[in-house]
């Protein structure tokens, strides 16, 4: 299991620092996110100012971008790197596609198959030369002149993963990826009973192999000997609650038996009493999304509770250079120790 830093936020004016102390940390890779800023620009700095880490967007929100642009930002993000771009994509919901990129929802999952065909079509042409040729319902792509093909790099085969949480993304990304990205908000039984006899279908569509294919997902960890461990705690049943009021993720809700919990929750979002939130999220809860224990116990717990459901993860805690870096060296350390 490999161990990622996960920047949350960011400031372009920070990232060579955050690539730097990655690297230097000894993390494995770097992973920007689309919150309230780009989520590839970084990964331009982060590139220039690294050697060996991963470096990839979890996620870079699919719709608002139309697959020749993700296609030219992939690639030169690869040659850029060096091989070392990972493409990760997201559909969002239809609210925020809608309201706050100005974007189309339609049919979601096929429009991600669709974008990740018709940038895979692009990149072949790209490398090869030949024609571009993609004929979907959303995208006809027939038109690649020289003036406009960047031309072949070392590193083609650049992997795109896709973040998925119900039933049909979720097979999505185990036949047209190379790897998912699972939300937080995640159980050991949603990934057993749900999530992976769901990927397994799409693997088994695709031939893809289970070793030939990652599952990437951010962790909620309560570092129990941090000087701000209840306030760490609180932040975590914030989020939880957060997310627990949207209907994407009633699934978990669902399976668990918690619809009760989520109604409550979204009655709570919808009159905006965000800081109520978390009362509403007891211990069983808190215990069966996070994990807690000390800065030197969390990752042999983190590794018991995931075993080889997960390939990477990342904590869900804030990170910043030069901070606490004692604990994270600890960590890495911990989670390289079972190599």
């Amino acid at each position: 299991m490999k161990i990622d830093l996960m920047l949350l936020n960011h400031d372009l004016a920070t990232i060579a620092d955050y690539a730097a102390a990655a690297e230097r940390l000894g993390f494995d890779g770097l992973w920007t996110a689309e919150t309230s800023h780009d989520p590839f620009l970084p990964l331009v700095m982060a590139a220039e100012h690294s050697r060996r880490i991963t470096l990839g967007t979890a996620i870079a929100v699919t719709f608002p971008r139309a697959p020749g642009v993700l296609a030219q930002i992939g690639w030169d993000l690869a040659k850029q790197s060096h091989g070392r771009f990972i493409l990760g994509l997201g559909s969002q919901v239809r609210a925020h596609v809608e309201r706050r990129f100005g974007a189309t929802w339609d049919k979601p999952v096929r429009q991600m198959r669709e974008t990740i065909e018709a940038v895979r079509a692009i990149w072949h042409s790209y490398q090869t030369g030949e024609p571009l040729r993609y004929l979907g319902e959303y995208f006809s792509l027939k038109l690649m002149t020289p003036f406009f093909n960047p031309g072949p790099i070392a590193h083609p085969n650049v992997p795109i993963y896709i973040a998925a949480v119900n039933e049909l993304m979720l097979r999505l990304a185990g036949s047209h990826g190379q790897g998912v990205h699972i939300h937080p908000i995640h159980t050991v039984r949603y990934l057993d009973e749900y999530a992976w006899p769901h990927l397994h279908r799409g693997l088994a569509q695709s031939g893809t192999p289970r070793a030939a294919f990652a599952a990437v997902a951010g962790v909620f960890v309560i570092p129990s000997d941090a000087p701000d461990a209840s306030a760490m705690e609180a932040s975590v049943r914030q989020q939880i609650g957060f997310y627990l009021s949207t209907p994407a993720y009633r699934v978990i809700t669902e399976l668990h038996g918690w619809e009760e919990t989520a109604f409550q929750l979204s009655k709570l979002a919808r009159r905006g009493q965000w800081d109520d939130m978390p009362r509403l999220i007891g211990d069983d809860m808190l215990d069966t999304f996070a994990v807690s224990g000390t800065w030197a116990q969390l990752p042999a717990q983190v590794r018991q509770k995931y075993g080889d459901r997960l390939d990477r993860v990342s904590y869900y805690l804030p990170f910043t250079p030069g901070e606490n870096e004692a604990n994270w060296r600890v960590t890495v350390a911990g989670f390289h120790d079972f190599e």
